[in-house]
């Protein structure tokens, strides 16, 4: 017996490249002998990675907020379309890295990944210096920028194969829980942080506001000086001691991927991928929107699913010997399971980022004017003068959304997944009815903030039911498919569900200059009905094709 365990201990030890060639975490002797430490090692390094990355390709809701207030010379509209571009970047990115650990292992993936969003990190640091910075080149580092969402994908897709199907909920819900908390360190970072000259000489020349706003510490008025570019500055500091832990302190799993090559051979696949996906991404983006920017030939519902279906066909086309990998875990398309959890998963996953990313911006328009009558009788609409600040009060929302994750994944191990599932939809169904009717009365009203309480409550619980949802699906998927195939899954349910992060601002936005908000909540009660049937049908009726999983 000692000399098995000595055999296995030498076999799962991390060679200098970071491989395990011995990986068995269902063996429960080898789980509590190494398999725990080394996984948990792994989770942790992995969890501040994408709180960072996931951060800082949603930066944009709050920036977008900030360059309103600071003068820049874009329409409400091409703001919405600044969050928007992010969000289906990060969406369509993590169609082809849902793919990347089996090709090219966990640490190279989840280094190189990391150390890519410096990139847009570095471009926001300079442009927003200046007003004078033109639309193009925030709508190229929005796009550039959606790395950070595709990397959810990869990361969701490496922690699931270090740990055993009893703990995928506790697993996956701290990576993707804390993962997504990087939603309200933006909200809560980028309003302080540039409130001072934090990085000295780095920081530059302040812009004036020219209209309040507003930070945790309170309402900001009217020519205060700021530093917009400090935020994205912050990030590249932030992001370089997190690749070196990546890089020393994560692991390739050979058990995994038998075949990752060397680092640079890794590196090379993990940037074909990607750039796959950016260049698919930018040409949904040039079909959809109008001229100048594109040529405004297709609807987002048009749009997106040729992005989709065109980033997978040119995946199938790829030379060489990622094509054999890629085409086996094209298998996972031929398995109903993988449709109903992905619509499942839309509805969780999809509202948290969707609502994370149209929020402030909803907050600052629907509240930020008000209805009075002019002179001639008729109703116009004017700024409000106390209106509540975005910057204050928008990240409470995913806050409680990240947090409430692992909760939801480890309520989801006690009881089963779906019934979870069958709950939560419920709630959002009830709470996005009663939150369009709020938007309606607060829209046109003369006095909006009497409902900005009942707003923002209506909200978190939206947040808080889709937060639990997400660990509850996610748990379900580690349940429903095996090692090899569980990976994929993940990272493809969380890709198509990222499109929230892109049909949210657009859908709210459009409805919201319409002057009917509510019909866009309306929309999302609707789809959130139809879920309850899915996961009834699928894993709660009497004959179920997998019951409660």
């Amino acid at each position: 017996m000692s000399n098995t365990n000595v055999d296995l201990q030498a076999l799962a030890k991390p060679r200098l490249n970071g491989d395990l060639h011995e990986w068995d975490v269902e063996d429960e002797s080898f789980w509590e002998r190494q398999g725990k430490r080394i996984a948990n090692r792994n989770l942790w390094i992995s969890i501040p990675c994408l709180l960072v990355a996931f951060g800082y390709w949603q930066m944009w809701g709050m920036l977008t907020v900030q360059m309103n207030n600071l003068g820049f010379p874009f329409s409400e509209a091409e703001l919405f379309t600044l969050v928007g571009i992010a969000g289906l970047a990060g969406a369509t990115l993590r169609i082809p890295a849902s793919f990347m650990i089996r090709i090219a292992g966990g640490r190279n993936t989840i280094f190189l990944t990391t150390a890519l969003m410096i990139i847009p990190c570095l471009g926001a640091y300079f442009a927003l210096q200046s007003q004078d910075t033109p639309l193009w080149v925030f709508q190229l580092l929005a796009l550039v920028s959606g790395v950070g969402g595709g990397n959810f994908a990869c990361s969701m897709s490496n922690i699931s194969t270090f740990f055993p199907k009893k703990q995928q909920g506790y697993a996956l819900g701290m990576n993707a829980g804390l993962g997504n908390l990087g939603v309200t360190g933006m909200q809560i970072l980028i309003p302080l942080s540039m409130t001072a000259a934090v990085f000295g000489v780095f920081s530059g020349e302040p812009m004036e506001l020219v209209r309040a706003s507003g930070t945790l510490i309170g309402r900001i008025p009217e020519g205060t000086p700021t530093w917009l570019h400090n935020p994205a500055l912050l990030g590249v500091v932030v992001l370089v001691p997190l690749c070196i832990a990546a890089w020393f302190g994560m692991n390739n799993l050979r058990t995994i991927t038998p075949n990752p090559g060397s680092p640079l051979a890794a590196f090379g696949k993990i940037l074909g991928l990607y750039n796959l996906g950016l260049v698919t991404s930018a040409i949904g983006i040039y079909l959809m929107l109008p001229p100048p920017v594109g040529l405004g030939l297709l609807n987002m519902w048009l749009a997106l699913p040729l992005t989709i279906v065109l980033t997978l066909g040119l995946m199938r086309l790829i030379p060489g010997e990622i094509k054999p990998n890629i085409q086996k875990q094209f298998t996972i398309f031929s398995d109903k399971h993988t449709w109903s959890m992905t619509v499942l998963y839309i509805a969780t996953f999809g509202s948290f980022i969707g609502f994370s990313a149209a929020l402030p911006l909803s907050i600052e328009v629907i509240f930020g004017s008000m209805m009075e009558r002019a002179a001639d009788g008729s109703l116009e609409r004017v700024a409000n003068p106390n209106a509540p600040s975005a910057m204050t009060w928008a990240w409470m929302g995913p806050f409680v959304g990240a947090a409430i994750r692992p909760v939801g994944g480890w309520i989801s191990d006690k009881i089963g997944g779906s019934i979870v599932t069958q709950i939560i939809s419920a709630i959002m169904v009830a709470a996005s009815i009663a939150t369009g009717y709020v938007m309606m009365l607060a829209y046109n009203s003369s006095d909006p903030n009497a409902y900005f309480w009942t707003f923002l409550g209506l909200f978190i619980v939206l947040f808080a039911a889709s937060g639990i949802g997400n660990g509850s699906t996610f748990r379900s998927i580690g349940v429903i498919f095996d090692q090899q195939r569980k990976g994929p899954v993940l990272g493809w349910t969380s890709a198509v569900a990222a499109y929230g992060a892109f049909i949210a601002p657009r859908v709210m936005g459009e409805q919201i200059q319409a002057g009917t908000p509510e019909l866009a909540m309306y929309g999302f009660a609707a789809f959130y009905a139809i879920c309850l049937i899915v996961n009834w049908w699928f894993y709660l009726r009497k004959s179920a094709y997998v019951k409660n999983p």
